[in-house]
């Protein structure tokens, strides 16, 4: 069983995580050099003209060698 504190820290963790992906995403949208935090290779953005969904490459951003590969949805 989860206490209250468990699920308040586990809450925190994750607003704090996806705060820190919707900068990541603005700053590459915008045209930043962004590393990985892995590999340090330069982070691209993918869009859905430019996804090739045959060799599973999705719209999104990651860096070359795929230790950041966020899928994106565009509307």
């Amino acid at each position: 069983m989860i206490d209250i504190k468990q699920l308040a820290e586990l809450q925190k963790k994750s607003k704090n995580s996806f705060a820190e992906q919707r900068k990541l995403l603005k700053k590459v949208m915008a045209g930043n050099v962004v590393p990985c935090s892995v590999c340090k290779q330069p982070l691209f953005l993918i869009t859905p003209q430019n996804s090739n969904k045959s060799n599973h490459e999705y719209s999104g951003i990651r860096c070359k060698k795929g230790c950041t590969d966020i899928l994106l949805d565009f509307v």
